[in-house]
């Protein structure tokens, strides 16, 4: 049987960060996430991948990214190829450019989840072929278009709800939500101590994009920034690679954890989310995670509906 096509604007583009896509654009992608995750839970079956290849590179160890990418391109009867650093020569051996020039002839696109920022705009840039941003240090796209998603599901519009990142304010998650908030008119708040705010870069770069959305940025030590937040998020207080920080980490952010204290400063009723994995009773306590402000599971269950969207929306 031939498989269904799949028509989208997009194909051929790729997703490095939000930066380069319009308001319209996100909006389109969390469009067909909703269509997919609706055929997946009526148990529709679709072969919109068959025929197609998709290299998985990870430098980083993952869990719902790797799931989420294997499963959802499996699922529609494409063949993905698992890569990780023990396995290829990028960066190493062979150039980040050569490995993108050969891949680009054999794959018909490419995610990559790893350090450099850098090393997926390479793969993007000689390659050819779609490039998806499965985490860099600087930047995780796909985690939060599903984030958004949750928030849609549970307050059914997004424009004008604020969320607050509590935590380590320089990680690729506060730039993230910084950035895609901005784009889509949502407040984003930021609870931090001042040695671990964002990097001026990202404020600069999302400053524009707020302007013309209405949302507004705010960066804090104080825990009044928490107040009137729709939803508090946060992370762990140590990201790979950052091991040998981890007791400066704890100092600085021991009275940055998200409690049932922190929740009921808000004044609101707040939702909970979590990119995962979480260490418990550090960065949230266990009260709170498995408490019923968190939608921790829904957003995980969201991160392959949002990367089967995105990967249906830019594949050819």
């Amino acid at each position: 049987m031939e498989a269904e096509k799949f028509e989208s604007p997009f194909k051929g583009r790729s997703l490095l960060n939000w930066i380069d896509w319009t308001p319209d654009e996100i909006l389109q992608i969390l469009d067909y996430a909703f269509l997919v995750k609706k055929q997946s839970h009526a148990g529709e079956v679709h072969q919109r991948f068959l025929g197609k290849t998709i290299a998985l590179i990870f430098e980083k160890r993952s869990t719902r990214t790797r799931s989420s990418f294997e499963t959802a391109f499996g699922e529609e009867g494409g063949h993905p190829v698992f890569m990780s650093t023990a396995d290829i020569q990028l960066g190493e051996k062979e150039s980040v450019k050569d490995t993108a020039r050969v891949m680009g002839r054999m794959f018909s696109a490419i995610e990559f989840r790893g350090f450099k920022q850098d090393h997926v705009e390479q793969l993007a840039k000689y390659s050819g072929i779609p490039v998806i941003n499965g985490l860099t240090d600087d930047y995780h796209p796909t985690q939060v278009l599903a984030d958004v998603m949750t928030l849609k599901e549970h307050f059914g519009e997004i424009k004008g709800l604020t969320i607050c990142f509590c935590g380590d304010g320089r990680n690729n998650m506060a730039r993230s939500l910084m950035l895609i908030c901005s784009k889509l008119g949502m407040n984003f708040s930021l609870y931090a101590p001042k040695e671990l705010q964002p990097a001026k870069d990202i404020i600069e770069i999302c400053k524009p994009f707020a302007e013309k959305s209405g949302a507004k940025i705010t960066i804090s030590s104080e825990k009044d920034v928490v107040k009137g937040a729709d939803c508090l998020y946060t992370d762990v207080w140590v990201s790979m690679g950052e091991e040998k920080l981890k007791e400066e980490r704890m100092r600085l952010l021991r009275d940055y954890q998200v409690n049932r204290d922190l929740m009921n400063h808000t004044g609101k009723k707040t939702v909970f989310l979590h990119c995962l994995p979480a260490v418990k009773e550090q960065e949230v306590t266990e009260e709170v995670f498995e408490g019923p402000e968190s939608l921790v599971w829904d957003e995980a269950e969201n991160r392959k509906h949002t990367i089967k969207a995105i990967m249906l929306a830019l594949i050819k």
